[in-house]
């Protein structure tokens, strides 16, 4: 299986995004914070989004206004401090996925 292209890597930002979604729909804040099971599945959709759009072109990304350091720095920071992870930061995180998927959406549209 070969490297994703940078469209599929967009779809699965789009996909995680969405899986994000659904976990979380419904579901409040001491529901999540209860929730191991549920907190590693909305963590690791996190990790598959930054490390999609760590590997899109800056070419791309730069033509849309959006702080695309904060998805790559979040991977690395659920990968390199797991320990210090507050999980109310990754539920409101989680609820607040709008901007991005709007962007997300945009290129899908305007760059393939």
């Amino acid at each position: 299986m070969g490297k994703p292209t940078q469209k599929e890597r967009v779809e699965h930002v789009l996909g995680a995004i969405n899986t994000i979604n659904q976990f979380v729909a419904n579901v409040d804040e001491p529901t999540f914070i209860a929730d191991v099971k549920l907190q590693s599945a909305v963590q690791f959709q996190f990790l598959l989004i930054g490390e999609a759009i760590g590997n899109i072109d800056f070419e791309i990304l730069d033509k849309y206004k959006y702080p695309w350091h904060i998805p790559r720095s979040f991977r690395n920071f659920i990968i390199h401090v797991y320990h210090g992870i507050k999980l109310e930061g990754v539920y409101y995180a989680a609820k607040d996925l709008c901007e991005l998927e709007k962007q997300m959406k945009s290129i899908l549209v305007n760059e393939f």
